[in-house]
């Protein structure tokens, strides 16, 4: 309850404890009676309180756990009268123990006691404690009329007892304004002092914790427990420990203490470089584990990311929690610091061997191997050779350049390839399936060479040429240049194309074709026969007749 919607009545407090003692006497008189009718169908007992008064008692107050009556019929029974016809053996009994309680009490000693409110009236309230009755006027109770007070476990301290008038009364209020200038006490000295001090946790929240102080509950934020940033205390302490702590902050208004474990304790990024360098391997302790990478403890409150790519030199790891948990302590090398953002990065992977070290002491450009479909993407398929991956690109599936990675194989795949490139460096291998079946363009080589006419389909164009088809996979190229007398423009697809092999390269798979040197061949080879079949009288005119009508 905050102390602002406590309600002080200017009471006389005096009269409104006399009027209490007197409805007391006059209502719940203690009398020793005589049980007269003992009447289980209606559940009562008739008890003689004398006077010729007979009064009404409930069986259920005179029964024991297992539901037997303790009275009988003729018996002598202590009872309070509470009026109009009724009586009370519980209210006898917290009347006789009041009024031993009240025999034995020492007013040179101090009581405190804990009980809770059970009634109220226009004077304060009655409290139980332990079975006992005692009263708390409202002007001493701290209570707000705002909320019931029924019900609510209230502390206090017996401020006057009469002897007399079997009453008792207790004050919550002299408690809390004790207590609140002791807090108040405690807390100039912790902000005066600025001096870490020890203090015990007694409960801890998903915000922070709670830690007593000399007798005051202070709370410690989460972001103000570690040097690392906010934590999650219940990571780090338990309720009952202790810890050094320093006041930054109290709210007199709400009476909130503001503590810091992590400036009561040296920062570490003071002097970061004289604790840890770039390079160094340290051990770690594994604190959090997320989908994107693992925090770990390096001790000294200082805490380091190891991102999921630095875990392992495996490039398909899926989530941290399948190589490393929490608690679980690893070697890693820093591979960098921070110190104006305070953070620190760290590898696992660079202190475990590369696994291009070991396929490179054991397999060379040109070996055939076996491997394992991992990934397939657009550009190729991610093939698993050992302890590495290669890259099978598309143009290297098939010399059907019709086919790809993604219509000719599946993830989990087994397949046969061939190493065409290491990139140590770079950590890169090429893989072929072509290469391991017969080329195309080699077979096609074994009947055509560099001279040989050749016609072909327009395919394809491109600003540098175009792309004829010679036979099933095997493709040509005519550059800009070679078409002539052919005109770039007003070439299509699918138009047939008449030129000479003029490069042909069956290890590259590349054939260029020149429609510009098919009409010089031609008119070589004309001049050829010509010079066969001529006779001594024909001229030159006669000679170049026939190719000149064309």
């Amino acid at each position: 309850m905050k102390f602002e919607d406590i309600e002080i009545e200017d009471v006389d407090f005096e009269a409104m404890l006399e009027e209490s003692f007197k409805k007391s006497e006059s209502k719940s008189d203690l009398v020793t009676g005589t049980v007269v009718k003992i009447d289980e169908k209606d559940n009562l007992a008739v008890v003689d309180i004398g006077g010729g008064r007979d009064a009404n008692l409930s069986l259920d107050e005179i029964r024991d756990e297992e539901g037997n009556i303790l009275f009988n019929v003729g018996d002598d029974i202590q009872v309070v009268n509470q009026g109009r016809g009724r009586v009370s053996y519980k209210a006898a009994l917290s009347r006789v123990a009041l009024n031993e309680f009240i025999s034995e009490y020492d007013e040179d000693q101090e009581y405190i006691v804990e009980g809770v409110v059970t009634k109220k009236n226009k004077g304060g309230y009655v409290v139980d404690v332990d079975g006992l009755e005692f009263f708390m006027p409202r002007t001493l109770s701290y209570l707000s009329s705002k909320i019931d007070p029924i019900g609510k476990k209230v502390k206090a301290v017996i401020v006057k007892v009469d002897k007399d008038k079997g009453s008792v009364v207790i004050s919550r209020k002299e408690l809390i304004e004790r207590d609140r200038a002791k807090s108040e006490e405690i807390v100039n000295e912790l902000l005066e002092n600025k001096e870490p001090v020890v203090g015990t946790i007694k409960k801890i929240t998903s915000y922070g914790m709670f830690v007593d102080v000399g007798g005051m509950d202070g709370l410690v934020h989460y972001s103000q427990i570690s040097h690392k940033g906010p934590v999650n205390p219940s990571k780090y302490f338990e309720e009952g420990d202790e810890v050094n702590v320093v006041a930054l902050d109290y709210d007199k208004k709400k009476r909130h203490l503001s503590l810091s474990i992590k400036d009561a304790n040296p920062d570490p990024w003071e002097n970061i470089d004289e604790i840890i360098g770039v390079g160094d391997t340290v051990t770690a302790t594994v604190s959090n584990i997320e989908p994107y990478g693992v925090f770990v403890d390096l001790g000294e409150d200082l805490e380091a990311f190891l991102h999921v790519s630095e875990i392992s030199w495996d490039k398909n790891v899926k989530h941290p929690k399948d190589y490393l948990e929490n608690g679980e302590e690893i070697n890693v090398e820093v591979i960098e610091i921070d110190k104006e953002g305070r953070r620190l990065r760290v590898s696992l992977k660079n202190l475990l061997p590369k696994p291009m070290d070991a396929f490179t002491a054991e397999h060379r450009v040109g070996d055939i191997v076996k491997g394992t479909v991992t990934s397939i993407t657009d550009f190729g398929a991610f093939v698993k050779v050992g302890p590495v991956e290669g890259l099978l690109h598309n143009q290297e599936v098939s010399w059907d350049k019709s086919k790809n990675a993604k219509s000719e194989l599946n993830v989990g795949d087994e397949v046969e390839v061939k190493i065409i490139k290491i990139d140590r460096d770079a950590g890169k291998i090429s893989l072929s399936k072509k290469a391991l079946e017969d080329s195309p363009v080699a077979a096609f080589a074994q009947e055509h060479k560099n001279g040989s006419i050749v016609t072909g389909t327009v395919k394809d164009k491109k600003d540098f040429g175009v792309f004829i088809a010679l036979d099933d996979n095997v493709d040509a190229l005519i550059r800009t240049e070679d078409l002539h007398p052919l005109k770039f423009d007003e070439i299509e697809k699918g138009q047939e194309i008449k030129g000479v092999i003029s490069f042909i390269d069956p290890d590259s798979d590349r054939i260029r074709v020149s429609v510009k040197r098919l009409e010089r061949q031609e008119e070589r080879e004309a001049m050829e026969k010509l010079n066969l079949d001529q006779d001594d009288s024909m001229t030159l005119g006669d000679a170049f007749g026939d190719i000149l009508k064309k």
